[in-house]
């Protein structure tokens, strides 16, 4: 039969009628896409160009291979099929608009070609329509507890509009004698109705039905959720290469170097307004795909605070969609972004991360939130009262439990270890394994077994100060500063040049936050890594806790964020049984972003939702490797009514120093 582009109706011809179809589509498309790239534009410059090899790459994997999406083996393999399925059919728009010459055009280079590329389409047609089936099915029948708070309408109709499209596509296939090799489901549908009456006008209908659902989408993308079709293309190819939780100096001068405290000269601190974050933070806001996954392992969100990561980013589209007018003017609105995010919210983040790593499309929802902290903490001075202690003694004594500097090194007055003094490493202890009576005990723990191994390693004493961990987290950058500064001029006098950290927090904030102010040459590990390491070379022994059965609790900062899961665990001679969400998928323990600081809903704590997870496994120990998870993870259990032990790695190794220094006491005195 004739191709539907090529008659006419009414007296218009078929190809006049596509093009004005094409032509409106096209122009709401451009219309609105150019006003959302006006409105990312207007976000601060931020250089996303460098290393394009790695960029590429993790374009090629992350966007076009979509491995972050396949994470979630059931919804991620149904996103899938609809994605490569209809890039697999893009092709065939061109043939459809071109009455079939596209398709001719193949033929004449080699009619194997148009087999295979017949082929593809069919593939593509078939996954898309199979992937929006079973998607739509479990929308509308099986409806999981998240779908039910969101309204449903614009989901069910593009994947309606899907649905259409791939079936519309077939039955005017079915009117092209298509190869039962090469398109088969169109060869099986041509057999079911190539007899019907008005088979003809069928394919004729189907035809423009399918070509105006193809138009409309043009228009429905960039006005709906489903512009992270096009979004999402930039998004992951100008990723943060710095890795999750490296913030931003306040100020970097044109060697990419932060600016010194006595150098800064800035009017404003943080961000308040749209135009105060970047444009790549902006794009986040229409790339968003409403999984929801974010919300789904955000510890705020499930511990019922008014936190939801997800609605982080929406309100950065909505607000300047809301305000458009005003922002392209250059005008600034009177509700800025701190009352559109909600103080609380803003407040509730636990910077873990959860919310950035497990986002398909590489949205990073924690810089807003701490960007906004910088705000409300150094120019608003508007932030819970509770942080005027902490970041009042870290300004005084650099640290938050208000203990004085000479007090730092008590822990270790028994212990014949170098404080102050050149070493090949220097065990920086932290503020928690300083100061807490519970964390001196793994401080204790750690040196000792390293001095065990025979490692030359000391201590900073009173000339150790705080990572500025707490303060960077709670969004007081310049005092965060001052304390790296202090730090980094310490290790320049006694040449330090490796670092142990048993604290995540500081292994996180000294290995990679402290470059950009001059300690881009340090060498900073875990003490799980360094325990490995000297086990590996027999110099410590692999723990055996005989009839008790250990797991072992992720810190965020140091499995998700930092990217080790295995060392621990190879520290401590295995683990007998893991948690539900464990390794980088750990579930936080409620004390990042300056938590441990703030004052906690009785009925909304994080650390006893992770408490009853760790509970349910039935082991005897809990494995730590953070002096924060120790407390956290300690405090629920007690809350929760649950006797299982709390030990640090180190803790772990020294006992069984301990014990196997027993038997060969015992084995002697059994020989005298």
């Amino acid at each position: 039969m004739e191709h539907p582009m090529n008659l006419t109706y009414l007296g218009v011809p078929g190809w006049l009628v596509l093009s004005v179809m094409w032509l409106i589509g096209l122009f709401f498309f451009w219309k609105q896409t150019s006003k959302a790239v006006k409105l990312i534009r207007l976000g601060q410059p931020e250089n996303r160009q460098d290393n394009l090899g790695a960029r590429t790459w993790e374009w090629l994997t992350g966007w076009l291979g979509q491995k972050k999406v396949l994470e979630d083996r059931v919804i991620g393999v149904l996103h899938v099929m609809i994605f490569w399925g209809f890039l697999m059919i893009g092709s065939d728009v061109f043939d459809l608009s071109t009455g079939g010459r596209f398709e001719n055009m193949i033929v004449w280079v080699s009619p194997l070609l148009a087999d295979l590329w017949n082929g593809m389409v069919e593939l593509g047609y078939a996954s898309a329509f199979l992937g929006a089936s079973a998607a739509l099915f479990r929308r509308v029948v099986l409806r999981p507890e998240k779908l039910r708070h969101e309204p449903q309408f614009e989901g069910n109709a593009i994947l309606v509009t899907i649905l259409t499209i791939c079936a519309t596509a077939f039955i005017v296939e079915a009117g092209e004698n298509p190869s039962a090799t090469w398109e088969p489901i169109g060869h099986m549908v041509a057999g079911w109705i190539s007899d019907f009456t008005y088979f003809d006008i069928l394919v004729i209908y189907s035809y423009w039905l399918h070509m105006a659902c193809l138009a409309g989408f043009l228009i429905a993308i960039p006005a709906s959720k489903h512009m992270h079709l096009v979004m999402a293309f930039p998004n992951v190819m100008f990723y943060d290469r710095d890795g999750l939780a490296v913030m931003k100096p306040m100020a970097t001068g044109e060697d990419g170097k932060a600016v010194l405290i006595e150098e800064l000269d800035l009017e404003s601190f943080g961000a308040i307004n749209y135009t105060d974050f970047s444009w790549r933070q902006l794009i986040d806001g229409w790339a968003c795909t409403h999984c929801a996954r974010c919300q789904d392992v955000c510890p705020a969100y499930e511990s019922g605070k008014p936190l939801n990561p997800m609605t982080i980013v929406n309100d950065v589209r909505e607000y300047a969609n809301e305000h458009s007018a005003l922002l392209l003017a250059g005008e600034s609105p009177e509700e800025n972004m701190v009352a559109r995010f909600n103080p609380e919210a803003i407040w509730a983040c636990t910077t873990c991360h959860a919310c950035v790593d497990v986002c398909p499309v590489y949205i990073e929802h924690v810089p807003k939130l701490t960007e906004t902290r910088r705000h409300l903490m150094m120019e608003a001075m508007e932030y819970p009262e509770e942080l005027d202690v902490a970041m009042g003694n870290l300004e005084v004594n650099s640290n938050p439990y208000g203990f004085g500097p000479h007090e730092r090194a008590d822990w270790a007055s028994d212990l014949n270890v170098k404080v102050a003094e050149p070493a090949e490493y220097i065990y920086f202890t932290g503020c928690a394994a300083s100061f807490d009576e519970r964390n001196k005990k793994v401080a204790r723990a750690t040196i000792q077994t390293l001095q065990e191994a025979g490692l030359d390693v000391g201590i900073l004493g009173m000339e150790e100060g705080c990572s500025g961990d707490p303060a960077r987290r709670a969004g007081n950058d310049f005092l965060f500063q001052m304390l790296a500064e202090t730090n980094l001029a310490t290790f320049q006098d006694l040449g330090v040049k490796k670092v142990i950290a048993s604290c995540p927090h500081c292994f996180h904030t000294l290995g990679k936050e402290y470059a950009p102010y001059g300690g881009d040459e340090l060498e900073v590990v875990h003490h799980s890594q360094i325990i490995a390491q000297l086990q590996e070379e027999g110099k410590l022994p692999v723990p055996s806790l005989d009839d008790k059965k250990v797991t072992f609790h992720d810190p965020c900062y140091l499995g998700r964020i930092g990217g080790f899961v295995d060392e621990p665990r190879q520290a401590i001679g295995g683990v007998d049984v893991e948690a539900e969400r464990h390794g980088k998928a750990s579930f936080c323990c409620g004390a990042g972003g300056a938590q441990m600081w703030m004052e906690e809903d009785a009925d909304k704590r994080v650390n006893e939702i992770r408490a009853k997870e760790l509970a349910a496994t039935g082991a005897d120990i809990v494995a730590v490797g953070c002096p924060f998870c120790s407390t956290m993870v300690s405090d629920g259990l007690d809350s929760t009514g649950n006797q299982m032990e709390v030990m640090d790695i180190a803790e772990i190794v020294w006992q069984t120093i301990k014990q196997n220094d027993q038997k060969i006491q015992a084995l002697k005195s059994e020989e005298e």
